[in-house]
């Protein structure tokens, strides 16, 4: 038997044990190998040499978007496919992200998937990486480490997201020729550091600062979450008595956003108080676009399992891969959602 097969059934073994101990949520289930319980009682790991030992560290499971990422990678890389998964849930915490890649590294995966939840913090853990001879795909978000400690990244265009949420507003101000009238914005930003709520924020505020009528009244951490963002959201509304615009860099934060808003008696979307400006387009929010509750959404794609699993099978015979693969995204609003709602996945 060679040392790779061996060292591949010894990752799977070991894998098995620590389960248990880096299991995450409920939004994720548990893929291992299949085995045999013998006479004894014990569990016995079927010869899983040929597959594709993959360590896989997820953020958490803090939104609707974040759970279809999760589900995205599942389904490309199962069993049928030629992979062993291992997925661990970081709770949001980044030492958590840091044990799991170590994690990994004694296990001797061949290839492990992180999604960053911040950029910045990842050298030492990536070199150690590096040093064992595994391969770091990032996905989703990036890191602000040397290019040479990971292999690519999978993801989204976060500044291109948040440029696209000011061109829309100014092609909107236009239409009701407010273009020059005093706007008054409010923004839900997401986790401070990460790649997501950095590039939102720098691509919005690179057209935002063209207009001395925007007037941003503040910006605030609404954690990519419901709770927060509402919480957030019925601060804005009892400091500031005239809001137009509020920008929120997620779904799950909007839909905080819109509870206070209704309670604080006000209306949202088409005809409505105030402009509504969200990120990710998952499906029930799209329907809220749809309702014309909520004038915009700017897609973050979370459907990136089958370019992590084309870039492995390109490591995996040799061939070279490019440093960044962007997946492809829309922007939806009233107009153009209903053809998409349908065939939504998430």
């Amino acid at each position: 038997m060679s040392w790779c097969k061996v060292r591949k059934m010894v990752a799977a073994l070991a894998a098995i044990m620590t389960a248990g101990l880096i299991w995450g949520c409920g939004a994720f289930q548990d893929i291992r190998p299949e085995a045999e319980e013998e006479a004894d009682g014990r569990i016995y790991a079927q010869d899983n040499g040929e597959l594709i030992i993959v360590g896989f560290s997820q953020i958490g499971s803090e939104s609707i978007w974040r759970t279809a990422n999760t589900n995205s990678i599942q389904r490309a890389l199962t069993k049928e496919r030629g992979y062993f998964l291992i997925t661990d849930n970081a709770r949001q915490k980044q030492e958590n992200q840091i044990k799991a890649i170590r994690r990994y590294i004694s296990q001797r995966v061949d290839y492990i998937v992180l999604s960053p939840i911040t950029e910045s913090g990842w050298d030492t853990v990536l070199e150690e990486a590096r040093e064992a001879g595994i391969p770091v795909i990032l996905a989703d978000r990036s890191v602000d480490s040397d290019e040479s400690l990971y292999t690519t990244w999978v993801g989204t265009n976060s500044l291109q997201e948040g440029e696209r949420a000011a061109r829309w507003l100014e092609g909107n101000l236009k239409e009701k020729n407010r273009l020059y009238e005093d706007i008054n914005i409010v923004i839900l930003q997401g986790t401070p550091g990460s790649s997501a709520e950095a590039g939102r924020t720098a691509g919005f505020d690179s057209i935002a600062s063209r207009y001395g009528n925007w007037h941003i009244l503040d910006r605030q951490n609404g954690e990519f979450t419901t709770a927060k963002g509402k919480e957030v959201m019925a601060q804005y509304l009892s400091c500031y008595p005239d809001i137009d615009v509020v920008v929120s860099q997620n779904d799950d934060m909007t839909f905080g956003a819109m509870e206070a808003i209704a309670e604080a008696g006000l209306t949202t979307g088409i005809g409505g108080d105030i402009t509504i400006i969200s990120f990710d387009a998952v499906k029930e929010a799209l329907e809220l676009v749809r309702q014309g509750k909520i004038n915009v959404d700017i897609e973050c794609n979370p459907e990136q399992g089958e370019y992590i699993h084309d870039v492995i099978q390109k490591l995996e015979q040799g061939s070279p891969v490019e440093k960044a693969y962007e997946v492809e995204e829309m922007v939806f609003t009233h107009r153009n959602v209903a053809q998409y709602l349908a065939g939504r996945t998430y």
